[in-house]
């Protein structure tokens, strides 16, 4: 999101920009298909190893970030929660809970009031940075109905994560499909 304003606003902007991480789609399917063979990327991309991860959380990654560039681009509040949400809250969430979350949610032992916070508050922040960028360059209008908006977007999408069905559905996946889901409700 931080090179959209580099593209034009040509019709094949926001196609042109959904390149990159639509080919990190390609990728992730033929690795996890075992069609590429690299030990070093999969490592990298997964938990255990095990090429079959990457059909799940990394592709879920990949396609979240190619489909909100391609439908949403730099004009919608949508594109920049759901991409927020999944990339600063998610992320952030991870770190503070390993770091910090000794106390646990009552309804989910695998995850903490800390971290549930964390990210909430990380794709909040998050949000509002990209929104005010965006609007720096004439792409969106910053409004306090907007905040309220990413605010609720990034609230929703830290409960929807913390839930134990995150955990087997994907939080790569219910992450960003709350702040699409709520998004469209809000904006």
């Amino acid at each position: 999101m931080l090179c959209w304003p580099l593209f034009s606003h040509g019709h094949l902007a926001a196609f042109l920009a959904a390149l990159a991480p639509g080919i990190n789609i390609i990728r992730m399917l033929l690795l996890g298909v075992g069609i590429w063979k690299n030990e070093a990327i999969i490592k990298s991309m997964s938990r255990h190893g095990d090429r079959s991860e990457l059909l799940k959380g990394p592709l879920y990654y990949a396609c979240t970030i190619t489909f909100s560039t391609l439908i949403f681009w730099r004009t919608s509040p949508i594109s920049i929660a759901a991409i927020c949400n999944l990339c600063a809250g998610d992320g952030v969430a991870d770190l503070v809970g390993r770091r910090f979350g000794e106390k646990k949610l009552p309804y989910n032992p695998d995850k903490s009031y800390a971290g549930t916070a964390a990210m909430a508050v990380a794709g909040f922040l998050a949000s509002l940075g990209y929104m005010h960028y965006f609007a720096s360059f004439g792409y969106i209008e910053e409004s306090w109905g907007m905040i309220l908006g990413f605010l609720l977007v990034s609230t929703a999408s830290a409960i929807v994560e913390s839930l134990p069905m995150s955990s087997d559905l994907d939080d790569n996946l219910t992450v960003p499909m709350t702040s699409l889901l709520v998004g469209a409700a809000v904006f």
